[in-house]
């Protein structure tokens, strides 16, 4: 009888261990996998690895008048073709999205008129069924705050966002998946959205977490770092922290990560090139990364433990470097996954390689997630 009682917390403990185990799998949910598309290049969308994608997102469609357009034939082809993509994955949501950098000029002033976003959001929801996509993502850089150089903005946009959402929730239905692009600033997330009355009718909100320092930068740093150091208050980590502090819910947050890089030429070749006066030159996509960044062409390869972000260095040329890589995207990965968000995006697809590229670490990361 002793026996029996002094083995009770024993198998009470495993009991316990067991059950805590069965409901921390539970917890973890696969994220989403978000992949902007352009089709732009010698890319083709079958040539991808589509089944490890959740959501697909064509870009982009654009304003004419107030109505959502697609401007050419060849466009059209694309997002049938994207749609077509769900026979090798059912699971697959395809989306249209509007906007993006240099093409919202007049979003300001459509979207300021209850005519304006009706006609829009009217527009959408045929373009939608046309296609059989399953929702819009709204790319407006940006609401309220100054964006691309000589576009309107007014402080009423912040609220006009909200009205535009509301009303393609109401017409689009409950199924359709809506979302919008963030900046992952300070100002973005301060002033662009009324985020307490938005976030309630989306799926997400997927958060640029990249282009942090950006094409007006006069000092070199990461464009898209997963944590900020001293000298560079952005990042991913920031995004996020800010965020929830401002009640939007984890799992409606989408982390956005780079599939390209930015060049700056420097002014000095101090501290391999980081933190030091600069100019934006180009981006380059991953798939072309081993062929321009090597050794040979005088290209050192630099980890940033604290951004947790690597970069390259070319002393010759004091071109400094700033991208997402294979690491850096499965570290994100697993930040995904361990904040509980709603899933990881990135810019974009077309700069991946076919295989072995960033969109397979992704997949191995969530896959490999205990």
């Amino acid at each position: 009888m002793y026996k029996k009682i002094s083995n009770l917390p024993g198998i009470c403990l495993i009991a316990l261990m067991l059950s805590a185990g069965s409901l921390k799998a539970q917890k973890i949910v696969k994220p989403n996998v978000i992949a902007y598309y352009t089709g732009q290049g010698e890319s083709v969308i079958d040539s991808f690895p589509i089944e490890k994608i959740s959501h697909l997102i064509y870009s982009f469609g654009h304003l004419k008048g107030d109505s959502l357009n697609i401007t050419a034939a060849k466009d059209s082809a694309l997002i049938s073709k994207m749609v077509g993509m769900k026979k090798r994955n059912p699971n697959l949501k395809v989306m249209i999205a509007m906007g993006g950098w240099g093409a919202c000029a007049s979003c300001s002033e459509v979207f300021s008129r209850d005519e304006g976003r009706k006609t829009f959001v009217k527009t959408t929801k045929a373009l939608l069924d046309f296609f059989k996509a399953d929702g819009i993502d709204i790319d407006w850089e940006y609401p309220a705050v100054s964006g691309y150089p000589g576009h309107r903005y007014t402080t009423d946009d912040k609220h006009n966002f909200t009205l535009l959402i509301k009303e393609l929730r109401n017409k689009l239905g409950k199924k359709a998946e809506i979302s919008f692009a963030a900046g992952g600033t300070k100002n973005c997330i301060d002033s662009c959205f009324e985020w307490d009355q938005v976030m309630p009718l989306v799926n997400r909100v997927n958060v640029m977490s990249y282009d942090l320092v950006s094409g007006y930068a006069t000092q070199s740093g990461h464009h898209s770092p997963l944590y900020s150091t001293p000298q560079q208050t952005l990042s991913a980590d920031y995004a996020v922290k800010t965020l929830t502090g401002l009640g939007v819910p984890a799992q409606k947050i989408a982390l956005g990560a780079a599939f390209y890089a930015r060049i700056f030429e420097n002014t000095s070749d101090a501290n391999h090139g980081l933190y030091q006066p600069t100019k934006f030159l180009n981006g380059i996509g991953y798939k072309d990364f081993n062929k321009q960044f090597s050794t040979e062409n005088g290209y050192t390869y630099y980890w940033d433990e604290t951004a947790k972000a690597p970069y390259y260095y070319n002393p010759q040329t004091r071109y400094f470097v700033t991208f997402d890589d294979p690491k850096s995207v499965s570290l994100k990965t697993k930040y995904v996954m361990d904040q509980n968000l709603n899933g990881i995006m990135f810019w974009e697809l077309a700069n991946d390689t076919y295989s072995n590229g960033l969109l397979d670490v992704i997949d191995k990361t969530i896959k490999g997630y205990k």
